[in-house]
Order: structure tokens, then C-alpha cells, then sequence
């Protein structure tokens, strides 16, 4: 009698789950679905964004090279290249998103 519970729950439990499974089949792909498309929506504005930040970045490091050129320093190179790295890694970033998403 005791195993005869057991293979009853065991059946009734793989019911519900083959039941469970089921019924989110259909709406798994329509939520996975409406969330490709809401993700890639926001691609193109994130994209601009971070065009916009990088020129933002550029003319802000741009300033500060020329401030420190005409004070009289002459060992410019390491703002150049941080400033100049982070202008292009931004520019790079927003390349990067496009292409990783397709649009």
C-alpha cells in the first residue's frame, strides 16, 4: 500500500509539471519575444548617446590638453592619451553595441 502512494504522488507531481511545462511554452517565446524587441528598440538611442558622450569627452579633453600645453608643460603625451583613449574607447563602444545587436 505504501508504494502504491508513492508511485501515485510520483505520478501526480509529473502531471503537474508536464502541465506546467505546457502551458508556459507558448507564452515563454511571445515574453521572450516582446523583450528582443523592446532590447533592440533602445540600441539606437544608447548608440547616440554614447556618440554624444564621447564628443562631449573629446572637446572636454581637448581643453584640457591646450590648457596644459600653454601653461608651459611640455610632457603632454599621457593626457593625450588618456583623454584621447576614452574619446575612442566610447566611440568604439557604440560601434560595438550596434554591431553585437544586429541593428
Amino acid at each position: 500500500m505504501k508504494q502504491n502512494s508513492k508511485f501515485l504522488s510520483a505520478l501526480a507531481i509529473g502531471a503537474v509539471i508536464t502541465a506546467s511545462a505546457s502551458a508556459q511554452s507558448g507564452g515563454g517565446t511571445t515574453g521572450i519575444n516582446a523583450a528582443t524587441s523592446t532590447l533592440t528598440s533602445y540600441i539606437d538611442p544608447v548608440s547616440t548617446l554614447t556618440l554624444a558622450i564621447g564628443a562631449v569627452v573629446g572637446i572636454i579633453g581637448g581643453i584640457m590638453v591646450y590648457i596644459k600645453w600653454n601653461s608651459g608643460d611640455r610632457d603632454i603625451s599621457k593626457e593625450v592619451m588618456s583623454w584621447g583613449g576614452s574619446c575612442i574607447f566610447l566611440v568604439l563602444v557604440s560601434v560595438v553595441i550596434k554591431a553585437f545587436f544586429g541593428v
